[in-house]
């Protein structure tokens, strides 16, 4: 069975959300909606009684000579709850806050005498959450201090400092750029103070250019933004002055990222009551990134990854490309996930389990997860797709099957999402904005391919389609009804799934052709 065969041989629905929809728009309707945060395939959970015994043996190998290692340190810790977020885990006080910082310097400490750390690297350090900006003064030169003290950093390490702009006043400020912070991220979403509201963010956005202003008087770190597209609110006039707002500012880089609203989140929830606007489709969210691909081009900026865009070349992304490419992941702190040698690890997100572990000398795992076996063959997809391109012929020098792959992406590549030039296929425009959906489909491919097994994951991270498609297929069949449409269950049940296969601007248009 060739793998386009195996793909037509799914249910209709799965088939759909693999392979894509036939259109004239791939742009805004290439797949119904997107289905996965991030692509992945599932790996195999290993006992807790093992998991002890199987970090102790890994952190006792010596690094191979040259390995580019990271470290991830969450603070799960924020002031206030964005509506969109699902990050959030608790709630800040000084007095948790002291306790689980010198708990976390412990874990780091644990961890500094292993051959693992003493005889390698760390290139690039990630400070996430959370909201780790929003620790004291005190807290922040403590964590910073202990982090060059237990961790071997590299000549050229990348240390980044991930936040808010709420928290960028001097007092943290001397203190971040006195103690190897050299990469600031701040999470801006959007300028427009209304925008930034209805979303739970604090500041105006005078506020915000002042304090971006002020990070780039110290001149000594990258400062990067992260803005959403679709949010409740943005048009896409306030989208471009958005990205105006973002060259004018002058910083190093931004991450320009699709907003995605899951089903159980504030935000849903806020938008289903009617008390913030509806944020954008997902055919909406196309438009605004063919402009910010485009607007960021014509400014001249350097694309480093599908989402992340560099002014300067002080600007690297550095933990970023690591992360996608799979290399070795220490984490440390509650809620931190790592990777190394063929492990996925997830330490405990409740305070209180990862501290008592941590006090009894033990890494705190919530969760240790064996890879799949094609897990250096998925790395090298990604990271791959995420410059967007794949090379199918190289990748298939590790396993000639990997080959069968090019079936896949001819297809894509007659639906106007990927282009071949005789030795790589590229994403066009349309394949870039799903990316994702092209990312997890392959893997999914792979798996088929190299295993004969079949897997089709699926997260509810497009709540915004949901809506507005659900209201319009049950428009679309009462009007049907109406016509004289046949009520019988098959008959519905035929139109239902008819209806799937469209997108909600096929559903408009079939709309306003029926009398």
């Amino acid at each position: 069975m060739s793998l386009l065969e195996y793909f037509e041989a799914l249910p209709e629905e799965k088939k759909i959300l693999q392979l894509g929809i036939k259109t004239d728009t791939p742009l805004a309707n290439a797949f119904p909606y997107k289905r996965v945060v991030h692509p992945g395939l599932n790996g195999t959970f290993v006992p807790p009684k093992d998991s002890q015994n199987i970090w102790d043996k890994l952190m006792k190998n010596i690094p191979k000579k040259g390995q580019i290692q990271a470290a991830y340190i969450h603070i799960p810790f924020c002031r206030t709850k964005c509506t969109y977020c699902h990050f959030f885990i608790n709630p800040n006080s000084k007095n948790v806050e002291d306790q689980y910082i010198n708990f976390l310097i412990k874990e780091m400490q644990m961890a500094s005498d292993s051959p693992r750390l003493k005889n390698g690297l760390i290139h690039s350090v990630f400070i996430g959450g959370g909201t780790p900006t929003s620790l004291t003064p005190e807290n922040s030169e403590k964590l910073l201090k202990a982090i060059r003290k237990y961790l071997p950093l590299a000549n050229d390490y990348e240390l980044t400092l991930e936040g808010r702009i709420h928290d960028v006043i001097p007092e943290k400020t001397d203190i971040w750029m006195s103690n190897g912070v050299n990469r600031i991220s701040l999470g801006v979403q959007s300028f427009d103070t209304k925008v930034r509201k209805l979303v739970g963010r604090l500041d105006s956005e005078d506020v915000v250019l002042e304090r971006l202003s002020a990070l780039m008087e110290y001149a000594q770190c990258s400062v990067v933004i992260d803005l959403m597209y679709g949010l409740p609110g943005q048009t896409m006039d306030v989208w471009e002055k958005d990205l105006s707002l973002l060259v004018a500012s002058g910083i190093d880089g931004a991450d320009l990222y699709q907003l995605n609203v899951f089903e159980d989140s504030d935000l849903n929830r806020q938008i289903q009551s009617g008390q913030v606007p509806p944020a954008a489709t997902t055919a909406q969210q196309s438009e605004m990134f063919s402009f910010g691909r485009s607007y960021l081009m014509k400014c001249a900026y350097r694309r480093i990854s599908n989402c992340h865009w560099s002014r300067s070349n002080r600007e690297r992304s550095l933990y970023n490309r690591l992360a996608t490419s799979g290399a070795t992941m220490f984490p440390f702190g509650s809620g931190a996930g790592g990777s190394i040698d063929g492990y996925t690890t997830m330490l405990y997100r409740a305070l209180k389990p990862y501290e008592a572990m941590v006090e009894l000398g033990k890494k705190p795992f919530m969760g240790l997860i064996r890879q799949p076996k094609l897990q250096p063959i998925i790395y090298r997809i990604l990271s791959e797709l995420d410059m967007n391109y794949l090379n199918i012929d190289a990748i298939a020098k590790i396993d000639s099957r990997i080959s069968m792959l090019h079936e896949l992406y001819q297809f894509w590549e007659q639906r106007g999402l990927v282009k071949y030039n005789g030795i790589l296929y590229s994403l066009t425009e349309a394949g870039e904005f799903w990316n994702i959906n092209i990312g997890q489909s392959t893997l999914e491919a792979l798996e088929h391919i190299m295993t004969g097994e079949t897997s089709f994951v699926m997260d509810k991270v497009a709540a915004q389609d949901a809506t507005e498609k659900d209201e319009l297929m049950k428009k679309a069949m009462d009007k049907a009804m109406k016509m004289g449409g046949s009520s019988n269950t098959e008959s519905m049940k035929r139109m239902a799934e008819a209806m799937k296969k469209l997108s909600a601007d096929d559903l408009k248009d079939m709309m306003s052709k029926m009398l």
